[in-house]
């Protein structure tokens, strides 16, 4: 960090081309100030009046990282070849199934973390950065050795992501037949590969090896907080890990090409639900290895009951190991707020999230421990007697990706059934203590209010927020303030990783994250032109009521 701009204070932007390709240019990337903070005042509905500095309080101060996708970038059970169809809308929710810059997300996610390690603490009150939230995504395909190097990277260790033979066999080889993939070390025998034809993507010898080498991670010096995804629990996020594609991981052969039939109409179903019909087509042999063994979603959360782990379990408790599940509590001594967990992975199948009726049962329980007061589903109020605090719920998916999940109404005349997403955002309106929900997923930048419908003036944000594996390839600082003046601010900031914006010609690691970056960058389909959100869902004071009058510890 530092220099007149740093990681905190900038915006990264489109510079000039380096490489042109028949259809685009392959463009570096230069740095400009950064955005400033809009202030959203949609929840409290008038003007605000920004308090002096020495006005306004810290009570939370947080990074919240989400989406790494760490990938077993060789995995035999990766349907590469669904690429092919990028653009064709009848597979747009399961496609893109590889990204050019993959092999390096380990090494910006390193670079990320060495970055929140050397955060000084909040430019507004100096007050420190205490916890990492992560909300889900970690890994690619379900798999064990991902979730090995996840837990390398952010506790410290050894990170490991080569798998197979000693040499690359994947998709990004030269040798590989297919040429809808950046082939970095140079064209095989079909030709340039497409991404170097029509994007001018570089040719980088010796950066499939690098990219794999073993590499010693620093580890976050913050405790961090745990969440279960979609690619947690299902093969690249979509498929139900059934038991012939499991048996398939295992093996020594990987899918060159999916069944001639069925049609692409049919992707979408068939990939979340029969998975293992694209184990038919052309194959390529690979070598095996054991470490490639699919994992069950209790068998992530009891690998991160690991010694020196902060929190225990990062967040997972003795109750999510007895009974399997994933959805916690986690109260934070410095802040004295509840911060709840919810699992919203669905392992049927499917991109879309669930949350269970019997979650949301178990979710109004530990509101309302937390809760003197609160709504009853009756429109009641009941009155507790219990410790009033603050409340911020994380989960992977948010409002906009949990499945619909109607029935049908039994009176026909009366309104309709509601939809997850109405139901758990029901809940959440009956207990006023909750300011802030934090998800990821879309891989985009979002800042929804919620106004309560009873129509005090309360409610809380919906915070989304982009992926450290696509571009912009950021993380969101989020800090919770007391405004002194009956107000809240949920204050976000995006903070890029420190390694520089031009990779070096070496393969070392820091050229690595920078490359990482550059190629996400460049990315047709996501890249720099498409900077996901407005700048009210990225650098942003989200304004609310204070929920109560209540005393905070201190």
């Amino acid at each position: 960090m530092g220099g007149p701009l740093t990681t905190l204070h900038r915006s990264i932007v489109r510079g000039p081309v380096l490489r042109q390709g028949s259809e685009h240019g392959y463009h570096r990337l230069v740095a400009r100030e950064g955005e400033p903070h809009v202030v959203r005042e949609d929840l409290i509905g008038h003007a605000w009046q920004v308090p002096a500095h020495n006005g306004r309080r810290t009570l939370l101060h947080l990074a919240h990282m989400t989406d790494l996708q760490l990938a077993d970038v060789q995995s035999p059970v990766r349907f590469e070849f669904l690429n092919r169809y990028l653009g064709d809308p009848r597979v747009s929710t399961v496609v893109p199934v590889q990204r050019p810059q993959e092999a390096l997300v380990p090494h910006a996610v390193e670079a990320m973390i060495r970055t929140l390690n050397a955060v000084d603490g909040s430019p507004l009150t100096g007050a420190p950065l205490t916890l990492v939230a992560t909300t889900g995504d970690a890994i690619d395909n379900a798999q064990w050795n991902e979730t090995l190097a996840f837990l390398a990277l952010l506790d410290g260790g050894t990170v490991r992501t080569d798998s197979g033979g000693p040499s690359y066999q994947g998709v990004q080889s030269s040798e590989w037949p297919d040429t809808a993939f950046w082939k970095p070390e140079g064209e095989g025998p079909q030709g340039p590969d497409q991404w170097r034809e029509l994007f001018g993507f570089p040719h980088r010898p010796g950066l499939l090896r690098a990219a794999l080498d073993d590499f010693q991670a620093r580890g976050l010096r913050l405790p961090w907080l745990a969440c279960v995804g979609n690619h947690e629990t299902l093969t690249q996020g979509v498929g139900a890990l059934t038991r012939p594609l499991l048996e398939f991981l295992a093996g020594g052969r990987k899918p060159v090409d999916g069944p001639t039939r069925p049609g692409l109409d049919e992707v979408p179903a068939l990939f979340a639900h029969r998975p293992d019909a694209y184990l038919s087509g052309r194959q390529a042999p690979v070598t095996p290895d054991a470490a490639r063994r699919g994992i069950t979603r209790a068998e992530f959360v009891a690998a991160h009951f690991r010694p020196g782990s902060r929190p225990a379990g990062h967040g997972f408790t003795a109750e999510n190991l007895s009974e399997g599940s994933a959805h916690y509590v986690y109260d934070d001594r410095d802040s004295g707020i509840r911060f709840i967990t919810l699992d919203t992975s669905c392992l049927q199948g499917g991109v879309d999230g669930h949350v269970s009726a019997e979650q949301r049962r178990w979710l109004e329980a530990r509101l309302t421990e937390v809760h003197s007061r609160h709504r009853l589903a009756d429109g009641g109020e009941s009155t507790t007697g219990n410790e009033d605090r603050l409340v911020v719920v994380l989960s992977h998916h948010g409002s906009d990706t949990l499945l619909d999940g109607r029935s049908p109404s039994p009176d026909p005349s009366g309104p309709p059934a509601l939809s997850e997403a109405e139901e758990l955002i029901r809940v959440l309106h009956r207990f006023p203590n909750v300011v802030l929900w934090l998800n990821g997923h879309t891989h985009r930048n979002t800042a929804r209010p919620w106004r309560s419908p009873a129509g005090d003036g309360r409610g809380f944000w919906e915070v989304t927020t982009c992926a450290v594996m696509d571009w912009p390839c950021q993380t969101r600082l989020v800090e919770l303030l007391d405004n002194g003046d009956g107000t809240l601010s949920v204050r976000c900031t995006m903070l890029d990783h420190d390694a520089p914006l031009q990779p070096g010609p070496d393969n070392g690691l820091d050229s690595l994250a920078s490359l990482h970056r550059e190629l996400a960058a460049n990315v047709p389909w996501r890249g720099v032109e498409r900077l996901p959100g407005g700048p009210g869902d990225r650098n942003a004071d989200l304004l609310l009521r204070d929920p109560a009058a209540f005393t905070r510890r201190r």
